[in-house]
């Protein structure tokens, strides 16, 4: 791999490494009280804070600029989505069924980069499907389908993120200030509203103490670092790309959540993430090979 594209894919490695660990902090977070809704909306105020007093001509972009909205709901939603399915649901199964990134990630980058689907990314693409369907065709389901709501949120968060990754590859001419603003604006107003409608049904409730500040600072902290890691890897790789080297999240999600106890890795697990880490990686090697001269 030349150092060009080696920087930015560790980049993208570094926010998979936190997204892929989060699940842990965000559920002792959520036996101490705190909804993990709650939580992603605190944690992403306290870096929308730093950015905003260190940088508040932020703002002033948000409208010269309105295709930062777009970045603003692609944050949002990702969060949304993600944070609660993988907080409540099986870990493994969540976080394959969000990296179904990839096939919203050509969607998005055709329509928005104008980066028209070639005979190879399709390869990939269907390869990485494969791979989750095997995870979603289990006994219990006769079809490889979404089968609950926190399946569903999974997916969503999967097509946001493609969203997000996509807007930042056409918003790189934009100061990083102004990308990670309407990130953690987006990541703290969502998820605060959503919070906030669903107090009504049961589903979230009010904290009542605050014994989960730690978590909810350390987790703050390693966001904040991982937003920069993507900003910097998203705005110098093709979308489709960085959709396919984020998959590294599969491995540390699955390692960890294996070795803590609270998933299981079944042959139909390994076999469909095997799949799944092999199309990221065909996609590292005709990205080393479009950048050799």
């Amino acid at each position: 791999m030349h150092a060009a594209s080696l920087g930015p894919v560790l980049g993208l490695m570094a926010n998979a490494l936190v997204f892929g660990l989060c699940w842990w902090p965000l559920r002792e977070m959520q036996s101490l009280g705190l909804h993990p809704l709650w939580a992603t909306a605190l944690m992403y105020g306290l870096s929308f804070v730093v950015i905003s007093v260190m940088r508040p001509q932020w703002f002033r972009s948000l409208w010269q600029h309105p295709q930062l909205w777009w970045l603003f709901l692609g944050s949002g939603l990702t969060n949304f989505g993600f944070n609660w399915a993988v907080t409540q649901g099986d870990v493994v199964r969540v976080v394959l069924l969000f990296y179904t990134m990839p096939a919203w990630s050509v969607l998005f980058a055709w329509w928005l980069l104008d980066e028209k689907p070639t005979r190879a990314s399709l390869l990939r693409l269907l390869l990485a499907l494969v791979g989750v369907a095997l995870i979603l065709k289990t006994p219990e389901t006769p079809w490889p389908l979404p089968s609950s709501t926190m399946d569903y949120l999974a997916l969503l968060g999967g097509a946001s993120f493609a969203l997000n990754n996509a807007m930042l590859r056409k918003l790189a001419f934009l100061p990083e200030s102004d990308r990670m603003g309407a990130m953690f604006g987006g990541g703290m107003f969502i998820t605060a509203l959503a919070a906030a409608a669903l107090l009504p049904t049961g589903l979230v409730s009010l904290p009542v103490d605050i014994s989960w500040w730690p978590f909810a600072l350390g987790l703050a902290l390693c966001l904040l670092f991982s937003n920069l890691s993507l900003q910097y890897g998203a705005a110098r790789l093709p979308a489709n790309t960085t959709a396919l080297v984020m998959l590294s999240e599969i491995i540390f999600a699955t390692a960890s959540s294996v070795f803590m106890g609270v998933s299981e890795l079944t042959v139909r697990k390994l076999i469909g993430g095997l799949l799944i880490v092999f199309a990221a990686i065909l996609a590292t090697m005709q990205s080393d090979t479009k950048e050799s001269p």
